[in-house]
């Protein structure tokens, strides 16, 4: 198949949707993507880019990638933010056109984490090009905005669901990445076109092995540590996991290690500070090839979500990120994504934002023996093989993007 992927982040920056083209290409499609340039999550447009201009490139030596400009995040703020979002809109719209001129697609896939907004561009693409269009929903709007505090006015997030109905309804399929999402999809969309398609991760060893700190290895390997990985925002409930570390600071072998970076990674190195949390590592982020030999040396893997109704509905990519390196789980959240924690045997569950349980769930796991902790890891890695392995997964994904290409060529 012709594949178009439109997905405002992309490689550098690390989301499931580079594996995935990936492994596309990798099984004889044609794929382009079209995408921003890379900023997330520190807001500054990574080295070797800059904010203006259009740009393309190859992603492992050849796959097209197209490169539109846009505002960058910066530090956060709604302003910012808004301006990052609408001009991904506006590029998409003004040089898309041009630059995929004379180009054919038999789908176009959109990558949607938030913003939905995103998606806008290739609902002109797909008139133009006459391809099917598939929506691949990894955040509910307008559900989202109001979890993380970024809208609270119930008029522009009524606006907003006009919006997504507006959205969800010039595409062919909209896939969702828990099972959950699909009730509160299908308030703003036709039940039949939603499909669920969940996350998953390549497990492949990187081919560049990207050299991690001695100390942080050292860490790893001599204390009891419990890592989280990832965007360390506002929906990740980071209070929580402070507070956790204030617990446990009478345990003089367990570190609390976040690995990443993000709108509060800031706030973060002023608590580690102010409270004295020697047990609080902060050791920033890393790219995606170098997270195997974090993961393979850490005792546990933490996952954390604020306690909203939206979150959870939803399964970080992390969960399966986890899952795949078979290492145990400790999860403080709610819903769908501690159901598959659970329904794996692969770690302990907490409500989400209950300090208290998840220092005891720590505590717990801890003094389990290693065979015991080592079991839950083999478990979560038959899991991750049985529902969530990335080359099944990808022809999954095929399947949907066929499903109504035939119907599409033949009203041309």
């Amino acid at each position: 198949m012709r594949i178009l992927v439109l997905s405002q982040y992309f490689w550098p920056e690390s989301f499931i949707i580079n594996d995935i083209v990936r492994n596309l290409d990798e099984q004889g499609h044609e794929v382009v993507v079209a995408t921003g340039k890379p900023n997330y999550p520190d807001g500054k447009v990574f080295d070797g880019y800059r904010a203006t201009g259009t740009q393309r490139e190859r992603y492992l030596g050849r796959i097209e990638v197209l490169r539109l400009p846009l505002w960058p995040r910066g530090q956060g703020g709604a302003k910012n933010l808004i301006l990052n979002y609408l001009s991904f809109v506006l590029s998409g719209l003004l040089y898309l056109p041009w630059m995929l001129r004379g180009r054919k697609f038999d789908a176009i896939l959109i990558f949607a984490p938030s913003p939905v907004t995103q998606a806008i561009p290739a609902i002109l693409l797909k008139r133009l090009k006459k391809a099917k269009l598939t929506l691949w929903v990894q955040d509910l709007w307008p559900e989202s905005l109001s979890a993380t505090g970024f809208v609270r006015n119930p008029q522009l997030l009524r606006a907003v669901g006009w919006m997504v109905r507006g959205i969800y309804s010039q595409c062919e399929t909209l896939l969702v990445q828990s099972r959950a999402f699909v009730e509160p999809v299908s308030q703003y969309a036709d039940r039949t076109k939603i499909k669920y398609y969940p996350n998953s991760i390549d497990i492949r060893s990187p081919k560049v092995v990207v050299p991690v700190p001695s100390e942080l290895l050292d860490l790893l390997e001599q204390h009891f540590c419990v890592v989280f990985a990832g965007n360390l925002g506002t929906g990740q409930a980071l209070d929580t996991l402070v507070q956790a570390a204030v617990l446990l600071k009478d345990e003089p072998r367990i570190r609390l290690v976040l690995v990443g970076s993000g709108s509060r990674l800031v706030w973060l190195q002023a608590q580690q500070k102010t409270l004295g949390l020697d047990n609080l590592v902060l050791p920033g982020r890393f790219p995606m090839e170098a997270m195997p030999q974090i993961f393979e040396r850490a005792s546990a893997l933490l996952v954390s979500l604020t306690d909203e109704p939206a979150f959870a509905l939803t399964v970080p990519s992390k969960v399966q990120a986890y899952l795949a390196a078979g290492r145990p789980i400790i999860a403080s959240m709610n819903g769908e994504g501690a159901q598959v924690i659970y329904e794996a045997r692969a770690g302990l569950v907490s409500p989400a934002e209950q300090v208290v349980p998840l220092v005891a769930n720590i505590r717990a796991l801890k003094a389990l023996d290693a065979s015991e902790r080592e079991a839950m890891g083999v478990a979560g890695k038959k899991y991750f093989d049985d529902h969530f392995e990335m080359r099944l997964q990808v022809t999954v994904l095929v399947d949907h993007l066929a499903e109504h290409s035939s119907a599409v060529e033949s009203k041309q």
